[in-house]
């Protein structure tokens, strides 16, 4: 339920090509709704070293976009509501994302760290009001879908649709803050009944006993925002595989089992375990997050490979388990091209290797390649149109110099003169794009240059 915006007035500047100047496009500094030191110190640590003076205006701008325009932290509380941009509403993959790239700064600023805990918090707090929903509001307001037919919907709840990586990315987060810092306050009662909760959803999701309570209904002129089968969906045959109702762009699945999610929710459930065992002590729940892992992981070699005429095996997009698949990729992650993005062990893997050349191909009914640039969209914003995101997961996945090259340039080229990066663009005309405030994609745009900086990758930077 992403707002678009036309794109013809969002033009924030006119750039002075010939000077070469790029103007700050942050908040004024009493005016950022967070500001953290040791986020101010690595940007004037990285910056400098950035040759190309108009990656290092976009670095300046989008990295610390998430904090100056999107967190809401409540020192009396210790929670943290992150807005998603420009809907004032915290979705639970989109705020799990957000604030990723700022945990390994975390030890080094406190008030930081202490930010980074409430946004966890609060995602735990959040998912044990509905375990279903996907975005909430910043308290009771009943703002958002109310009129969608399903369970009863919390005001709390800004969007009801079941999506996995809704509960993947909220302990992504969390174990990644605790390897980092220490920290294991955030993993307390609350934790407890989140991950009782995220198990009992999955398993239930698993649809062996039916089709379980939650379904989702929508009066609209949108396919994709509605489920058929009075809200079910397609049926699945159940064959270990989690069923995720909407894709983690929002869209309605085609086929149940989508196959990014659950390869997210495997990855996710071996670190809740390791959570479980190593701070709460808890053996019989950490054996159920490894048993729902193992039982899911089986399946997903046994259902989700799928042998291309041109590219061998590679991963499905969706099944459902009676041997149908949806062969492409949507740009929103998790998506096939990112798996090694959020499991490094995949990097390696044949598999995603054969997966990762048919998505960035013509093959790919959702890849689009034109006078603006290539990369994957997807069916929700229009037809055609390129989404950042998947150019950016092509060069944190990318073991090639030029490729990873060629990547940053089409991101320096399709940010329509702004300094930030857009949700989409269209394939031929960058200037035509959705969400000129998208805190995420700015933010893993700054994570992007971080993490290509840590593997050595500065030469390449500096040769754009």
């Amino acid at each position: 339920m992403k707002k678009i915006f036309a794109a013809g007035a969002m033009m924030l500047l006119s750039l002075s090509c010939g000077a070469q100047k790029y103007p700050d496009q942050r908040p004024a500094p009493e005016d950022r709704l967070f500001t953290s030191s040791a986020v101010e110190e690595k940007i004037s640590e990285v910056a400098p070293l950035l040759k190309n003076p108009k990656l290092r205006w976009m670095f300046r701008n989008c990295f610390p976009n998430t904090l100056d325009t999107t967190v809401h932290f409540d020192q009396e509380s210790g929670l943290t509501f992150v807005y998603t941009g420009d809907i004032p509403a915290m979705w639970l993959r989109d705020s799990g994302a957000q604030v990723w790239p700022y945990v390994d700064l975390a030890p080094q600023d406190a008030r930081l760290q202490a930010m980074i805990a409430g946004v966890i918090r609060q995602q735990f707090a959040l998912i044990n009001i509905d375990p279903y929903a996907n975005a909430f509001n910043q308290g009771p307001t009943g703002e958002g879908a109310k009129d969608d037919t399903g369970s009863p919907q919390s005001p709390w709840v800004f969007e009801r649709k079941w999506e996995i990586d809704s509960h993947c990315y909220p302990v992504r987060l969390a174990y990644h803050y605790w390897k980092t810092t220490g920290d294991s306050s955030v993993f307390d009662d609350a934790w407890l009944t989140a991950v009782r909760n995220i198990l009992d959803t999955f398993t239930v999701q698993q649809r062996k006993d039916g089709n379980g309570p939650y379904y989702f209904l929508r009066v609209t002129d949108r396919q994709l925002d509605t489920k058929d089968r009075r809200g079910w969906g397609n049926p699945v045959n159940p064959v270990g595989l989690i069923a995720s109702s909407f894709r983690p762009s929002d869209d309605a699945t085609q086929f149940e089992f989508l196959v990014p999610s659950n390869f997210f929710a495997v990855s996710i459930l071996r670190k809740a375990a390791e959570i479980l065992l190593e701070v709460n002590h808890e053996e019989k729940l950490a054996a159920r997050c490894t048993a729902l892992a193992d039982e899911v992981s089986a399946a997903l070699d046994k259902y989700a490979v799928v042998n291309h005429p041109d590219f061998g095996p590679i991963y499905a997009y969706e099944v459902d388990g009676f041997g149908n698949a949806y062969l492409m990729d949507d740009a929103n992650v998790p998506s096939l091209l990112s798996l090694a993005y959020l499991d490094p062990s995949l990097a390696d893997d044949p598999v995603y290797r054969n997966t990762r050349r048919f998505v960035w191909s013509s093959s790919n009914p959702y890849f689009w390649k034109g006078k603006a640039g290539e990369g994957i969209g997807g069916p929700h914003i229009g037809t055609e149109a390129i989404w950042p995101m998947s150019i950016m997961m092509k060069a944190f996945t990318a073991t090639d110099d030029e490729e990873i090259r060629s990547c940053m340039r089409q991101l320096l080229a399709t940010d329509a003169g702004t300094g930030f990066i857009h949700e989409s663009f269209e394939k031929d005309d960058a200037a035509d794009f959705t969400r000129p405030w998208f805190a995420w994609q700015n933010t893993l745009f700054g994570e992007l240059v971080l993490t290509l900086i840590s593997r050595g990758k500065l030469p390449v930077l500096n040769t754009l």
